[in-house]
């Protein structure tokens, strides 16, 4: 990819191996059948005033605008300055580590919903503070947003989606473990702030990690 591209892409678009610009995934577009307003079929193409193709009704005219999901997750870091992660129970990625995270709901804020996840994933409470970074991933539709958090209280508590918590210290995050690339980018943004001697240091490691990475 030129640098010229890779500018106007931007690095959100570090997380995500699919070129912009092919419309809604096929695995979306399967469930996306029938009008939500007459129940008409729905097909893909031209729409007047539309730049782009978009689903829309055969019969009322209806556009099925399809946007991208919000996961909201957090780097949590104890006051010793060691990064929680939590073991995957659930796909995908099961069994292998991430930061908690999950779907911003309709009825919060994104700061809500950091605590929210974040409690609910790992049994801590968290402050959340600086946005570490945006990372788009086009092969799930999803927009995920990464801050880095205080742990304030709380004990490790794991359950259906996390089989293990645990405390790394920054030279010892598990790259060959991490379950996405998300994951990955968020980890690395923080060590660039926090730790940029360790984010030189483990350069040759994560980039291999990176390799079949979800």
């Amino acid at each position: 990819m030129t640098g010229d591209r890779a500018a106007e892409r931007g690095a959100d678009a570090r997380s995500t191996d699919i070129d912009s610009g092919r419309g809604v995934p096929p695995w979306l577009a399967a469930s996306l059948n029938y009008c939500t307003r007459c129940g008409g079929a729905l097909g893909f193409g031209q729409v007047d005033g539309e730049i782009r193709d978009r689903l829309a009704c055969e019969s009322c005219g209806y556009v099925a605008y399809v946007n991208p999901r919000l996961v909201v997750s957090t780097i949590p870091v104890t006051t010793d300055g060691q990064v929680v992660l939590l073991r995957r129970g659930i796909e995908p990625g099961r069994g292998s580590w991430a930061q908690p995270g999950g779907f911003l709901e309709v009825d919060e804020t994104v700061t809500e919903a950091a605590i929210r996840e974040t409690l609910e994933e790992t049994g801590l409470v968290v402050r959340p503070g600086e946005i570490v970074g945006l990372y788009t991933r086009l092969e799930a539709a999803v927009v995920v947003v990464a801050f880095e958090a205080e742990v304030v209280s709380g004990a490790f508590r794991t359950n259906p989606e996390a089989l293990e918590i645990r405390a790394f210290a920054p030279e010892a995050i598990p790259w060959r473990g991490i379950a996405f690339k998300t994951t990955m980018w968020a980890l690395r943004d923080w060590l660039q702030r926090r730790r940029p001697d360790l984010a030189r240091q483990d350069e040759p490691e994560w980039r291999s990690a990176r390799r079949g990475r979800i």
